[in-house]
């Protein structure tokens, strides 16, 4: 049976440079698409298996057209658990960030449908009480995608600010950040085109969003993976979402402990 591979991709010097300098980097062919095509699958059929989401488009909000979102599917799959702690991603996450080892924080499959909605402006660390700026997430499509079914699009160097508001992915938040990134002048960065297993890995502060998926009939079907530098404290939540996470992914350990619980192994 096909596996990824785990061979060491190589991150430059240069590469790094660009990851710090612009708070997000796209790397291509970080998985094989002949393998990536097994997994799509896999990942695909658990995702809608473990999905909540019964409502038709037109009922959801902001949030829920943007996207079907599942959560650590790989405490549910074996396959999706191959995929999540592929060793080649990880090392890749620790050598972006400078460190000997990363830890997993959670997976997130994101399932943009046919005509389903833009992603809002948003900081991923509003919603992680994690007390590091050493946090990325690896975003890789598991089907070629072009900018018309929602690319990931960043402002550049919007990192170095760290937290730009409190608020989270909304209607609200597109037009908070919208002004902020107007206001400071970052660059609009994103591909124009992605084939499955290309990845970005962007940091937790760098603010981000998609388009709308204005296909309709096809799927962009994409799997995130969040890593974290071992030895991470966990900082005081500032909002019930902060606190959410840090019962549901990080054991509810108190703030100011390691965040190593019993779902956040190390992956290097």
């Amino acid at each position: 049976m096909s596996t990824l591979a785990e061979s060491v991709y190589k991150i430059s010097d240069s590469d790094r440079q660009e990851f710090w300098r612009e708070g997000h980097i796209l790397l291509r062919s970080v998985a094989e698409a002949d393998v990536i095509g097994k997994y799509r699958q896999d990942i695909a059929d658990a995702a809608f298996r473990y999905s909540t989401e019964t409502r038709d488009m037109d009922e959801r909000d902001t949030y829920g057209k943007a996207f079907l979102q599942v959560t650590n599917l790989w405490q549910h799959d074996e396959k999706v658990r191959e995929f999540v702690f592929n060793t080649r991603f990880a090392r890749i996450a620790a050598d972006l960030l400078g460190v000997e080892n990363v830890r997993l924080y959670h997976d997130q499959a994101l399932i943009k449908e046919p005509g389903g909605g833009p992603t809002p402006w948003h900081q991923d660390m509003y919603y992680w009480p994690l007390d590091s700026e050493k946090t990325v997430t690896m975003w890789m499509p598991l089907v070629d995608i072009d900018e018309q079914m929602g690319m990931l699009t960043f402002a550049s160097g919007s990192h170095a600010n760290k937290a730009a508001g409190n608020v989270g992915i909304s209607d609200e938040s597109e037009s908070f950040y919208g002004d902020h990134i107007s206001e400071k002048g970052y660059p609009i960065a994103k591909a124009d085109s992605m084939q499955a297993g290309d990845a970005t890995f962007h940091l937790g502060w760098t603010i981000h969003s998609a388009g709308a998926n204005l296909s309709t009939d096809r799927s962009r079907q994409v799997m995130t993976v969040i890593y974290y530098a071992d030895g991470t404290l966990i900082s005081p939540p500032v909002n019930k979402h902060q606190q959410a996470d840090l019962d549901a992914w990080l054991g509810g350990l108190s703030s100011g402990s390691p965040a190593n619980g019993p779902l956040n192994p190390i992956l290097t």
